[in-house]
C-alpha cells in the first residue's frame, strides 16, 4: 500500500514536469502580428546603366512605379447625400488599375503589366506597347513613370529596335552614333574650354575695371631741382 506521503510527492513531481514542459514550449512570438500603421512603401530606384529617369521617382502613391499608371493617383473628395441621411462623408476614387498580357514586338513576348484602363485604350490607339513607350512628348515621358522609363530602355535596347534604327540612319545619310564614351569625353573637352574662355574674360574685366596710378619715381623727384626766381 503506498502511503499519503509518497502519493504526494508523485503529484508534485507530476505538476512540476507538466510546469517545466509548458515553459520550453512557451514562445515570446506571437503567431499573428497586427499592426495599426500602414506598411512602409520602398522607393523604385532604377540600376546604374539605365539613363536616370528625368522626373524622378513617385514621392507619393509610390505603388504607381510598378506598373503603367499613367500618372493616375489616388482622388479624395466627398459624397454629399440628400433627403433623410443629408450630409456629406468622406471618401476616395482609386484609380482603375488591371492585370493584362501585352505583347511587345521588339521584345518578342508577352508582359504581364499592371495598367491603367485609360492607358490600355493609349496603347490600343498608337498600334501597341511598344509605340506607346517610344512617344516623345514631355508629357507621355511624364505619365512613364520609373516603370515605364525602364521598359522604354529595354525596348530600345532590343536587337529588333537597334536594326529598325540602323536602317532609318542608312535612308537618313547619317553617319554611325558616337558611343557614350566618346561623348562624355567630347562633353568634358567642351566643359574645359567654356570654363577657359569664361576665366579669361573674367581678367579681363577685373584688368579694365582697375584704375591707373601715375605716379613719379622718388630718385627723379630728388634730381628735379626746385624753380628760383631771380629779383633784379
Amino acid at each position: 500500500m503506498i502511503s499519503p506521503a509518497v502519493a504526494g510527492s508523485a503529484r508534485s513531481i507530476t505538476s512540476l514536469s507538466s510546469l517545466t514542459s509548458a515553459l520550453h514550449n512557451l514562445s515570446l512570438t506571437s503567431t499573428r502580428s497586427f499592426s495599426s500603421t500602414c506598411p512602409s512603401q520602398k522607393t523604385r530606384i532604377l540600376p546604374s546603366y539605365i539613363p536616370p529617369y528625368p522626373y524622378g521617382p513617385r514621392r507619393i502613391y509610390k505603388q504607381a512605379d510598378s506598373g503603367l499608371y499613367g500618372g493616375a493617383t489616388i482622388q479624395f473628395g466627398n459624397k454629399i447625400s440628400k433627403g433623410r441621411n443629408e450630409g456629406k462623408t468622406r471618401r476616395t476614387w482609386k484609380p482603375n488599375i488591371r492585370k493584362e498580357k501585352i505583347y511587345s514586338e521588339a521584345l518578342g513576348k508577352w508582359l504581364d503589366l499592371k495598367v491603367q484602363h485609360r492607358v490600355l485604350r493609349t496603347i490600343k490607339k498608337v498600334g501597341g506597347l511598344d509605340q506607346y513607350l517610344l512617344g516623345e512628348k514631355p508629357a507621355r515621358i511624364k505619365e512613364l513613370g520609373i516603370f515605364g522609363w525602364h521598359l522604354r530602355w529595354q525596348v530600345m535596347t532590343s536587337k529588333a529596335m537597334r536594326e529598325r534604327f540602323e536602317k532609318e540612319r542608312q535612308e537618313l545619310g547619317l553617319g554611325k552614333p558616337e558611343t557614350f564614351e566618346e561623348f562624355l569625353s567630347r562633353y568634358t573637352m567642351e566643359q574645359q574650354v567654356q570654363a577657359a574662355i569664361e576665366d579669361r574674360a573674367q581678367r579681363s574685366a577685373e584688368l579694365a575695371s582697375e584704375p591707373i596710378k601715375e605716379s613719379l619715381p622718388e630718385a627723379h623727384a630728388e634730381a628735379t631741382p626746385s624753380p628760383t626766381l631771380n629779383v633784379a
